[in-house]
């Protein structure tokens, strides 16, 4: 049986407190500020409307972290911390306690409401605490600051839900007396007026990562970089699906890819890149990687076809000098030299910790002609070859020259093409003894953390057969 550990003072304090909501409200000024975050905690979880939005307004710290209390929007309750906002700003004389600078809508765990020691907490992160115990705003220096309302936004076909509809009308009407700030921005749908109308409140300088998930024409992909560019502490871009239309000419392929790329030149912070399935992208990547101001940590091109000078240039680019991230999936490798390649993985050999070449249909002259270069990327931990058509031979040269990185912590290789029959179906019992030689091999160096095996699908699940640890199995719910 569970013993419950028997409420603090504090928590007895509050309770005593919410009883009576009329004296609460009233003793709010003089509650001593400990108090503050499981009094709010405790009134939310309740639903004490009027004491929350008494609260909001004489709120002790510089951030309210409302969003961390949120399972899913509550519209409600944003509008019980908005019509706090309205009084607190509606008044000339504010309260003497009055510091919040922060509403925090993201809905992510914070510590800030589980961490509680009883010293006074001044900030909604780590980083902020640090900076904000120096620097103590008393109430009418914290007056003349704009308030900013933090969010993270996904945006997606159809109508806002009634939690954004409310925010979003609540901050168009207030502009001048806050900012809508968003670090975190997924756009699944094709960008609309209406989405253009979104952005328009934000403040764009506070979006840091920025995911579009949806087929764009080049058209609305150049109507919306005016936004991307005003976008400068931008440090993680996602583009994918932009397609371009039969008939549009070469010359206007580059203007509209231009109108793109000029944008990244007022970006000082990028560093990872993702482009997938953009099929503008070929022959141009010079153009694009060659507008970027600063070294990339991560650069991931899947699905896209490259030309030639695509390829070689990847090696010669200042900006893939540090990577420590370089995703290569889906991208058909087979008709290029190895040399660039060979070439960036001895530029980064200090700096990659992963690097995914899934299903490139490299063969194996080219892989045992960058091995030399790979067996230097001390810092490798993850290490992708999935779905590549690898003989036994040429496995057992590529785990020899891994075998020595002692970093790697994630193995994943194509079963050697020995398991397979004439026909190309899996021969299970081979591939078992092939797999089990081949992690004998890597014993002999060192002990795998993960190693797996991939071969094809499951007849049943469509799920990948995988050889992990002595065993072969899918995802069916019968597999061993």
């Amino acid at each position: 049986m569970s013993i419950q550990s028997p409420p603090t003072l504090l928590e007895l304090a509050g309770c005593s407190l919410l009883s009576n909501k009329s004296r609460a409200i009233l003793d709010l000024e003089d509650l001593p500020i400990e108090l503050f975050p499981p009094l709010f905690v405790e009134a939310f979880s309740r639903g004490h409307t009027e004491v929350l939005k008494k609260m909001v307004q004489t709120w002790p710290f510089t951030c309210l972290p409302l969003g961390a209390l949120m399972r899913h929007p509550q519209p409600e309750m944003l509008r019980v911390a908005l019509d706090g906002l309205d009084m607190l700003l509606a008044q000339q004389d504010r309260p003497r306690r009055w510091k919040l600078q922060v509403l925090d809508l993201r809905m992510v765990p914070r510590n800030f409401w589980r961490t509680w020691s009883g010293a006074v907490v001044d900030a909604c992160s780590p980083e902020d605490i640090k900076k904000n115990r120096t620097l103590k705003l008393g109430p009418a220096m914290a007056a003349k600051l704009p308030l900013k309302i933090f969010i993270d936004l996904c945006l997606t076909e159809g109508p806002l839900d009634e939690f954004l509809t409310l925010l979003f009308l609540w901050v168009s009407q207030r502009r001048d007396r806050l900012h809508l700030c968003c670090s975190r921005l997924k756009i699944l749908w094709k960008p609309t007026c209406h989405i253009r109308k979104v952005l328009r409140l934000l403040q764009l300088d506070s979006v840091q990562k920025v995911e579009v998930h949806c087929t764009w024409a080049p058209s609305t992909l150049a109507a919306c970089a005016p936004f991307l560019g005003q976008m400068r502490n931008l440090r993680k871009l996602l583009v994918s699906e932009v397609r371009v239309p039969a008939h549009t000419s070469p010359e206007e392929q580059e203007s509209l890819l231009s109108q793109l790329t000029s944008q990244f030149l007022r970006m000082d912070c990028l560093r990872k890149f993702y482009v997938d399935a953009v099929l503008l992208l070929e022959g141009h990547l010079e153009q694009v990687l060659g507008h970027l101001k600063t070294p990339l940590e991560t650069l991931s091109i899947t699905k896209c076809p490259l030309s030639d000078s695509d390829w070689n240039y990847l090696s010669r680019c200042p900006n893939t000098s540090q990577l420590r991230c370089l995703d290569l999936r889906y991208i058909k490798l087979t008709n290029f030299s190895p040399e660039p390649l060979k070439i960036l993985l001895e530029t980064v050999a200090a700096t990659l910790n992963r690097l995914d070449l899934e299903a490139c249909e490299i063969a194996e002259s080219q892989l045992q002609a960058i091995l030399p270069a790979l067996s230097r990327c001390s810092q490798l931990r993850i290490l992708c070859f999935f779905r590549n058509r690898i003989s036994m031979s040429v496995l057992r040269d590529l785990l020899c020259h891994t075998a020595r990185l002692s970093q790697l912590s994630i193995e994943l290789y194509p079963a050697p093409l020995e398991s397979y029959d004439a026909q190309g179906a899996i021969h299970q019992e081979r591939c078992s003894q092939l797999c089990a030689e081949l992690t004998a091999l890597l014993k002999d160096f060192r002990q795998p953390k993960v190693l797996i095996f991939d071969m094809v699908p499951c007849p049943q699940c469509g799920h990948m057969f995988i050889y992990n640890q002595g065993l072969i199995h899918c995802f069916c719910p019968t597999a061993a």
